[in-house]
């Protein structure tokens, strides 16, 4: 395990660590060298899969409009979010999804950036004023990747009791205990090459990470299994990539509208209006999906306590025309059957009592 962890890791940085020169708070890639080039810039943190994505998005962009082959045509622009400098405290602790989203917002309405490539989970309910994101690219495989240290444990249910799982993820955390109330899961953030050196160096018997981003970052060789749905839900939006612009931006839109993928941003709404029902945040462990099947939208959802001792579950489908009413309504649902003595203590939580984690 520790010799092909070892192997992909190299591979993927070499594969997308940017070569070019910092300046101030951005990297500039392929910078334009005609003045009279007025270049398309693509906001993105700097990780290795937020790297990988907007090098998808370059590429979608360049075979759709072959003007934007021209050198200089279209400028890659870094940037770090709190969310990638703070990695000793869970999400929770530090205000929840914004952290990814905030500066490229900032650098979006600022005009420094004409559009801004997201993982969507990461992106938060509601979008800031004057913005729009009309457009997600086809969506990668939604599950989550199960790895454990030497591969010899397969599932959720083999491992043993008392096992230590790395995740930052409550909704994770409340899926296996649920499984296993034995089971301590410990705050593991970072980018997915330092979590998986964490767990070939023993800090962790496991860990869980999104089998979409091994796969775009040719890494998905480190998965032991891939869970389906009734082991583990995944999260909002999750495999899923969103581009969004000034909402006035016609040049930016003509190119985002031309990329958007119709079943997966049909289904990324529906689960987003499931979040927005719930007002979820990141106390509450929140899971959904939607899937276009035979022409019609199926839709699962799952609220839970972060120690897994309650966890509500819905199913439902329509018309892919309903698809954020039914999104809604599922919400609704679980919001009703949980009751308001369930979100109360969900508010009244210190990150500590949410947690029950010690950081790693």
């Amino acid at each position: 395990m520790k010799f092909s962890i070892a192997s992909l890791l190299i591979a993927s940085a070499a594969a997308f660590s940017p070569a070019a020169k910092t300046n101030g708070f951005s990297t500039a890639l392929n910078m334009a060298e005609d003045a009279a080039v007025e270049p398309l810039r693509i906001g993105t943190r700097g990780s290795p899969l937020a790297m990988a994505q907007a090098y998808e998005t370059r590429r979608r962009l360049q075979e759709e409009f072959p003007e934007l082959c021209e050198d200089g045509a279209i400028e890659i622009c870094v940037l770090k979010t709190q969310g990638d400098m703070i990695l000793d405290k869970s999400l929770m602790e530090l205000g929840g999804k914004g952290l990814f989203t905030k500066e490229l917002d900032v650098a979006l309405l600022g005009d420094e950036v004409d559009i801004c490539v997201h993982s969507m989970k990461d992106v938060p309910t509601w979008l800031p004023d004057g913005t729009v994101l009309p457009c997600n690219l086809p969506r990668e495989d939604t599950n989550d990747a199960f790895i454990y240290k030497d591969g010899s444990v397969k599932t959720i249910e083999e491992l043993p009791d008392n096992s230590v799982i790395g995740t930052a993820s409550l909704r994770r955390q409340a899926q296996l205990m649920a499984k296993n109330p034995t089971l301590k899961c410990v705050n593991f953030r970072g980018n997915v090459q330092t979590r998986l050196r964490k767990l070939d160096d023993g800090v962790v018997d496991a860990t869980l990470l999104a089998i979409a981003g091994l796969k775009r970052m040719d890494m998905d060789g480190c998965a032991t299994s891939v869970l389906e749905w009734d082991e583990m839900l995944p999260a909002v939006a999750q495999g899923a990539i969103g581009i969004q612009c000034r909402s006035d931006d016609e040049r930016a839109l003509k190119y985002i509208d031309a990329l958007n993928h119709p079943d997966t941003k049909v289904c990324v709404d529906c689960e987003r209006a499931f979040l927005e029902a719930l007002d979820g945040n990141c106390k509450t462990p929140i899971a959904g999906q939607a899937r276009v099947v035979d022409g019609k939208i199926e839709f699962r959802g799952l609220i839970a306590m972060p120690d897994g001792s309650q966890k509500f579950e819905t199913e439902s489908s329509g018309e892919i025309a309903d698809a954020k009413k039914i999104g809604l309504e599922a919400g609704e649902k679980l919001k009703a059957e949980a009751g308001d003595k369930f979100f109360e203590m969900m508010v009244e939580m210190s990150p500590q009592q949410v947690l029950g984690q010690i950081t790693k």
